[in-house]
């Protein structure tokens, strides 16, 4: 009586087993999920919409005071200041979601690299930002065309390359931000307190205190970056105080709020 012996196939012992064929998800493909994410909650759908709503009421009463003799730079200011005021909000949102929404045990699960994932938020917050900001400075050239060719408006294309690279870099800086106190915080509500109530305290503290005011451009953000919003040239000491004050409110949250999201513990609850 002869017995006979199951054979394999060469490899089949490797290619059968359970997950032989599953890769890492790359940084580019977690990029755009988390970019997804932004747009899959009624909450960021509602932020995008009111700034944009808000745009588009500035635009319309720019266009319609003075016969709409306004220069092109005049209405991207008015365009990107409700947009920079706004968008740290988005990056709170792209950050808290997970909590929020709990569904940070599914994502962690998913993809265990926690710092990897939000690195990825931000990345997304930032895209998002500039994105907009394409957007917004489109809407402003397109407002100012409109009054020149039907209100008789001067022609004014002043906008420099210089001031559009400072304003992607303000984009940047409040977008990172918001993202770093929504990931330090983990509640909607108390990083969205925290960021609006913070500068407030700050520019009221600096016109009570003798003089704080020399001091504010070096800790505050809002300060520091005032030039970046306006095209205005910024100097050595400039960048210094620019330097200083997104370490404080940019760097650090974010630095930590990567941290606790490393090493806390995450539950469904």
């Amino acid at each position: 009586m002869t017995t006979a012996t199951p054979t394999r196939a060469a490899g089949a012992s490797r290619t059968n087993r359970p997950g032989a064929d599953l890769r890492p998800v790359s940084f580019a493909t977690l990029t755009l999920v988390e970019w997804r994410k932004q747009l899959d909650t009624r909450a960021g759908r509602w932020m995008l919409a009111v700034i944009a709503i808000i745009t588009a009421a500035v635009l319309a009463v720019m266009m319609a005071v003075n016969g709409g003799n306004h220069s092109f730079s005049a209405f991207v200011v008015g365009t990107t200041t409700p947009m920079a005021m706004l968008l740290p909000i988005v990056g709170v949102l792209a950050a808290t979601s997970e909590w929020s929404q709990r569904t940070a045990l599914v994502t962690f699960t998913l993809e265990p690299r926690r710092t990897r994932v939000g690195l990825a938020k931000v990345v997304g917050a930032i895209g998002s930002g500039l994105a907009l900001l394409v957007v917004t400075v489109g809407l402003a050239a397109l407002a100012h065309l409109l009054v020149v060719a039907f209100r008789d408006a001067d022609p004014a294309w002043d906008v420099s390359v210089r001031a559009v690279l400072y304003l992607a870099l303000s984009v940047v800086l409040f977008m990172a931000q918001g993202v770093g106190f929504g990931l330090l915080l983990r509640s909607t509500p108390a990083a969205i307190v925290t960021l609006l109530l913070a500068p407030t305290l700050f520019g009221v503290v600096g016109g009570l205190v003798p003089g704080m005011a020399d001091v504010l451009p070096w800790i505050d953000l809002g300060t520091a970056g005032e030039p970046l919003l306006f095209g205005s040239a910024l100097d050595g000491q400039g960048w210094a105080q620019l330097g200083t004050a997104t370490l404080i409110w940019v760097v650090a949250p974010l630095a930590g709020g990567l941290w606790r999201t490393a090493r806390s513990e995450i539950s469904s609850s």
